[in-house]
């Protein structure tokens, strides 16, 4: 069986740190790895709208800025499938059939589904494509015939109605859809990237993110803002290192080699996470060292990202041609599952000259 990747964002901003390290840097490593026979990257904008169907132009906007970001972190064209969810009309039509699978009281259950649907106070009125997300998504990943979903933790859930589904619809129709397999980031600290105020959720609406597209001046604005230990304060109080997102975000960027060049006086992280407990180490010190990682880790990817600015006509076009290929692909699996349904009447030879033969025999 051909190996074979799917995952993808919701165009509702620009992405941030949370995103590349929770998916994206993985996504580079995975399409460089030579390990995948295919993978497929997908701009989310049908459900970016199942939430903002009153603001269709946010989404628009934010489709040329998800896939600036997509070729700043190294994703190649050549070797990934990029393309816009929308531009692949199967994709509804699956969704379509997946949903008499699904009871409603399991869309209810989902973890996942009711956090977004408290965060966006959706309590009381909860439009019905939001409420089917999970379906769509499961419409997205088996279209492709996924064999791995490199996601964050925070979409198990989301993969296991996906897995359901399948589940349900090869025992009912036989075996026609891959099951897939989730794939999380192998540091845990890049599970979930805590916002810079410290809440834990890194979130555009919150205003607590650095942007793969910031300045380097607005990362170091950010990154000397961020929230430490509120009670560290003093230098020569002892630290909580848990819980304290600036050393979380050491943890997800860091590597030894930076102490090297940066800070000089510490071996490795744990040396640096062993003073701040005892005391005697300053959280201004703490933050500029996180700045010059990220920064090192930001700068090549502001570079690319720059240059691809200067033609975005192509980036539309990458997009367009990586759309076509996906929709032959979801086309084929879409056909799959109709024959599967019996529901391929104008395909189905046999069942047309079965219908006229017992009419001609009356």
């Amino acid at each position: 069986m051909a190996k074979i990747i799917l995952t993808g964002d919701r165009p509702t901003g620009k992405l941030h740190v949370g995103h590349y390290v929770g998916s994206l840097k993985r996504r580079v490593e995975l399409q460089e790895s030579g390990g995948y026979d295919q993978i497929f990257i997908m701009i989310a904008d049908a459900q970016a709208l199942t939430d903002n169907a009153d603001d269709p132009e946010k989404v628009r906007q934010n489709i040329i800025e998800v896939a600036l970001d997509y070729l700043s972190v190294g994703l190649d064209p050549a070797k990934s499938t990029l393309f816009i969810q929308s531009q692949v009309p199967q994709l509804c039509e699956l969704s379509f059939y997946y949903m008499n699978l699904v009871t409603v009281s399991r869309l209810q259950r989902n973890p996942t589904v009711k956090s977004e649907i408290q965060m966006r106070n959706f309590e009381t009125s909860i439009p019905v494509g939001f409420f089917t997300y999970p379906i769509s998504q499961a419409a997205d990943i088996t279209a492709f015939k996924a064999t791995t979903v490199p996601v964050g933790e925070d979409q198990m859930p989301m993969l296991e109605q996906t897995r359901e589904i399948v589940h349900k619809f090869n025992t009912v129709y036989g075996e026609t859809l891959v099951m897939p397999d989730i794939l999380l980031p192998d540091n845990k600290a890049c599970l979930r990237l805590p916002g810079i105020d410290g809440k834990a959720k890194m979130s555009k609406s919150l205003g607590n993110c650095i942007f793969l597209s910031d300045t380097e001046k607005d990362v170091q604005k950010k990154i000397m803002s961020m929230f430490t230990d509120p009670n560290h304060l003093k230098v020569e109080d002892p630290g909580q290192v848990e819980g304290n997102p600036v050393f979380t975000y050491l943890d997800a960027f860091c590597r030894d080699e930076h102490f090297a060049k940066y800070l000089p006086d510490y071996d490795d992280l744990e040396a640096l996470k062993a003073h701040y407990r005892r005391g005697g180490l300053g959280d201004v010190k703490v933050k500029k060292f996180l700045n010059k990682v990220i920064q090192e880790e930001l700068a090549p990817i502001r570079e690319r990202r720059k240059q691809f600015e200067q033609d975005i006509p192509a980036v539309y076009k990458i997009l367009e041609e990586g759309s076509r290929k996906a929709e032959a692909v979801a086309a084929q699996t879409l056909a799959d599952v109709k024959k599967a349904m019996k529901i391929d009447y104008f395909a189905d030879q046999a069942l047309i000259e079965e219908q006229a033969k017992r009419f001609r025999e009356g």
